[in-house]
This record gives structure tokens, sequence and C-alpha cells, in this order.
């Protein structure tokens, strides 16, 4: 039985997941933003607009001889309309392409998957062809519906607003009957601005619910089932298995390292049972004494019978032995407070081996 996504979906999870492509963003939102801005930039062009348009007709048709036109000149004449066009609706376009990409940044972010783009040719087989097809034409998917209802619920609200704006400013529309065409150009122009300034707030509101949605659906989406967590964590920590046979190995390489390393020693000091330490001095290796092999119980054991085996002095110091157990890594020279101690040691393993000769 498949487990239930109870589970919030850890760091790891959402990095792949935004690693594939899959992130909570709202089209809504989006298109909102950028139909404002859009607009807005075009209230903010428009009186520019139509002063070049304006002196540019006014300036053609007051030149403009009809005995001269012909196929042959007639692009000479709308060259000067295209260029204008150019002059004009070519800021606007790249003004609106900037807001379109700092809109869709600030909400996705820095995103670049290279997996969301790759082609997959599972996706053109025929089941699944058949599949998605299926899908796409199945009206009665919660998904399907919602977004059905979204979009209903989009125009309705849309349309409320344009029908509550004109109906709020009916009178001065009915007024414009016999007013000069400049008046009625201007009472207009402000009630769609009116308009398109109510509606843009509209989608922005919807846009923002529609994120919230959208941040639910893909919470849900990315949760993770207890067994998906606890197999994260085996992957980020390690199999127990396997790191149980590393540690297994390492500490075979230490015994036999340390095994190696006891029969080089000049005494080793033990406490008498918990712990021994192999001491080396010699100085054309180091200017202190070194430990060069260390352990406890059973690698205590060891390395005292190895020495005894090499006949390496074994001398017992309990308070030096576990000092130089924890202070002391293998192959590191004895620490300056530990000097004397072990130099007493030394000399006195060195007198003995003198009174044997």
């Amino acid at each position: 039985m498949a487990q239930e996504r109870t589970e919030e979906a850890t760091p790891r999870r959402r990095e792949k997941a935004r690693e594939k492509g899959q992130i909570s963003k709202s089209t809504d939102l989006n298109s909102a933003l950028i139909l404002s801005a859009a607009f807005g930039i075009f209230f903010a062009m428009s009186a520019f607009m139509l002063k070049v348009f304006m002196q540019m007709t006014s300036q053609t048709l007051s030149n403009l001889n009809p005995d001269t036109i012909n196929a042959e000149n007639l692009g000479g004449i709308l060259i000067p309309f295209l260029q204008v066009l150019m002059q004009t609706v070519l800021p606007f376009l790249l003004a609106t392409f900037v807001v379109a990409i700092i809109v869709v940044r600030w909400q996705v972010g820095p995103l670049f998957s290279v997996k969301a783009i790759a082609p997959k040719f599972e996706k053109i087989s025929p089941m699944k062809f058949m599949e998605n097809f299926k899908n796409n034409f199945n009206i009665f998917s919660p998904k399907k519906l919602v977004e059905l209802a979204k979009s209903i619920l989009k125009i309705a609200i849309i349309g409320c607003v344009g029908y509550m704006v004109i109906n709020a400013r009916k009178e001065e529309l009915l007024l414009l009957l016999g007013v000069p065409i400049e008046a009625a150009f201007s009472t207009i122009s402000a009630i769609v601005a009116q308009m398109v300034t109510d509606i843009c707030i509209a989608m922005i509101v919807m846009g923002i619910l529609d994120k919230k949605y959208q941040d639910y659906e893909y919470e849900k989406s990315i949760k993770m089932t207890k067994q998906e967590i606890k197999d994260e964590r085996k992957d980020i920590d390690g199999n127990p298995e396997i790191k149980s046979k590393i540690k297994a190995a390492q500490m075979q390489f230490l015994r036999q390292k340390t095994i190696a390393a006891v029969p080089k020693a000049d005494v080793v000091v033990t406490n008498p049972t918990h712990f021994a330490v192999a001491i080396r001095y010699n100085t054309q290796i180091a200017p202190a004494p070194q430990v060069i092999a260390k352990g406890a119980d059973f690698m205590a054991f060891k390395i005292r019978e190895i020495a005894k085996n090499n006949n390496i002095p074994i001398v017992e110091n309990k308070p030096l032995a576990r000092s130089l157990y924890k202070l002391v890594k293998v192959d590191h020279i004895i620490p300056p407070e530990l000097y004397l101690a072990v130099a007493e040691v030394l000399a006195f393993v060195y007198n003995e081996k003198n009174r044997g000769i």
C-alpha cells in the first residue's frame, strides 16, 4: 500500500524540484502585472505618440500632390509613417519587454533548468500521446474544473468592473452628444483610463490570490512520505551498512599500521591494561619524541604483545599513558608539557639497556 505524502518537503527535495523546473508560479499574476505595466507605459507615452503622429500626418497631407501619387512613389509616402511608427512603438515594446523580464524574474528567481527543456522521447510514444490526449480532454478532472472556474470568475469580475465604471459615468457619456470632438475624446479617454485602471487592479488582486493557490498546490505536490524522508537521510548520511564496512576497513588499516610501527618504538608506556602508547625518539626524523602507535583495550593488549615479542621495553605509568593517548595523535611529536615525563621514561630505558650491555 502506497504511503500518503504527509511530510513537508526537505530543502534537498525543493532543490531537486527546482532543477527540474518545478516551481510555484502564477501565470495570472504575471499577466496582470505585465498588462498593467504595459497600459501604464502606453498612457505615459500616449501624449507624445499622438503628437508625433498628428505632426507627421499634417505634414504629409499638407504637401501631398494627388497628381504624383502612383505605384512607383507610394513607398516614399509610407516610409515616413513607418519611421514614426518605429520611433514611437519600438520604445513602448522594448519597455514592456523589460518589464516582463523583471516580473518573471521576480516571481521565479534566477532559474535555468536544462532538465525542463531537455527532450524526453518517452513523451512522444503512442501510449503517452493517448494518455496526454485523455488528460487534456477530461474536463471533469479536478485540475480542469478549477481552471474552468477560475476563467469564468475572471471574466465575470472583469465584466463587472467594466460595467460599474461605465454605469457610474453614463450621464457623462450621454452628454457627449453634440459636444466638440476634442472634448468628447478627452472625456472618453478619462473613462477608458479609469476602466483600465480598475480592471488592472482587479486582475492584480486575482493574480495574488492565484499565487497563493499555486503555492498551496506546489507545496502539496512536493510533499514526501515518511519512507522518502528516511531514504533521503540515508543518501545524505550514507548507508549504515556501507558506513560500517568503511569503518571496519579503517580499523583494519589502523591495526596493520599499528602492528607495523610498534617494532620501531624505543619504549611502550602502559596504563597498565587499558592504554598502551609506543614512543620513538630519533632526532634524524623528528626534533622531539613521537607517538608512533597507540591503542585502548584490545589494541593496547596487541601493542604490549608485539613489544614483548620484539624486546621493546614496557614501562607502566598510568598518568603519562592516559595523557599521551588523549593528547597526542599518531605520528605527532609530544607536547612540551610532557617533555619531562617522557624524558624520565626514556632515561630509565636507556639506563636499563646500558646495564644490560
